[in-house]
């Protein structure tokens, strides 16, 4: 049943953005669509990965269901082709992402297939952890180093233009 949501969910994102897409590149030039598939990307990363680690914090209430919701989502995510995001030529303009992802993109596409790994466990471990709050923090850590290994190479903390 999850395989089928999830390929359910790949689908309907799939068909959006080639609904959209005719509209979204009519009002930018051919390489700006990219850039705000990437933020838009990374922001939803973010709306899912931020409360899961609030649960584990403390700073919001431990709810199974939106922790399972939030942890499919990202598996959901990790399962996205990102890489077409990433486009050479995409590098220009407003962005943190650093020009050495387009000159080591087997690497960026390494650290971005562990990313998804690592979110498919964490799927995996909320899924059959029965509340192991334990379990379900150190799955969310290995998310996170997944994060901080492509962040530290090839996210500028300030925008490059």
């Amino acid at each position: 049943m999850r395989k089928l949501l999830r390929h359910s969910f790949i689908a309907a994102a799939t068909l959006s953005s080639v609904i959209l897409a005719p509209a979204a590149v009519s009002h930018f030039d051919d390489k700006e669509p990219l850039q705000s598939a990437r933020q838009s990307y990374f922001a939803l990363v973010a709306m899912n990965f931020g409360p899961i680690g609030a649960m584990i914090k403390g700073e919001a209430p431990w709810d199974e269901a939106k922790l399972k919701r939030y942890a499919e989502d990202l598996d959901n995510l990790g399962e996205l082709d990102v890489l077409r995001f990433f486009a050479e030529g995409s590098d220009k303009g407003t962005t943190r992402a650093k020009p050495e992802i387009w000159s080591n993109m087997d690497d960026f596409s390494d650290k971005f297939a562990a990313l998804g790994k690592a979110a498919d466990q964490l799927e995996d471990v909320v899924e059959d952890s029965a509340g192991d709050r334990k379990a379900v923090a150190q799955a969310f850590g290995e998310v996170g180093k997944a994060c901080k290994a492509c962040h530290d190479d090839y996210k500028s903390k300030n925008y490059l233009y």
